[in-house]
């Protein structure tokens, strides 16, 4: 068991017999009362969304998970298949589960999967990952003084905010936690 105070985003735990894995986290100090820890959390098995507040000293199931290195394959219709790089095994994963990771998955791209009592039910991003620019407005020096930035699409629908001199063809470094531009490549 753990207590809330412990969730931090991406930490595991288990309530009322479903997997959450925290997507937000908020402590909430009131003046007079005491604390309150407020999270966002996506259940592993549906793939749906809570929002649920806990008291402070509040305790949850902490759970065990089994991690392992597998390479992206290809997806089917909401089917996304992975190989095990030791055992060759290919589990497979519905766009329900991984959420918005969907938007990083490139071929043969080795990343974690993350299982429960042998079944796979999350999967570990890499930090950082380096796509290409399909679509982006031109963005002309001098626009203005500040770091003013434009939306980029990538080759497999991602849209992030980047910078005004990045052009159809660059490939540039995307942070996976925040979804946020790093650098150019």
């Amino acid at each position: 068991m753990i207590g809330v105070q412990e969730l931090k985003k991406g930490t595991t735990f288990e309530i009322d017999g479903s997997i959450y894995k925290v997507l937000e986290y908020e402590h909430i100090k009131m003046a007079r009362g005491g604390a309150t820890i407020k999270i966002k959390a996506r259940d592993l098995r549906t793939g749906s969304t809570i929002v649920r507040s806990f008291n402070s000293g509040h305790r949850v199931q902490d759970i065990r998970l089994d991690h392992a290195t597998v390479q992206y394959l290809y997806h089917q219709d909401d089917m996304y298949t992975f190989m095990d790089l030791e055992t060759y095994e290919q589990p497979m994963l519905t766009a329900d589960t991984l959420g918005g990771a969907v938007y990083y998955l490139m071929p043969e791209m080795t990343l974690e999967v993350v299982s429960y009592e042998g079944k796979p039910i999350d999967i570990e991003l890499p930090t950082t990952v380096d796509m290409e620019v399909t679509y982006t407005e031109p963005g002309f020096a001098g626009d203005t003084a500040t770091g003013a930035t434009k939306e980029a699409e990538f080759e497999t629908g991602l849209k992030v905010q980047v910078p005004l001199f990045i052009n159809v063809g660059d490939t540039v470094r995307i942070d996976t936690r925040s979804d946020s531009y790093v650098t150019r490549v």
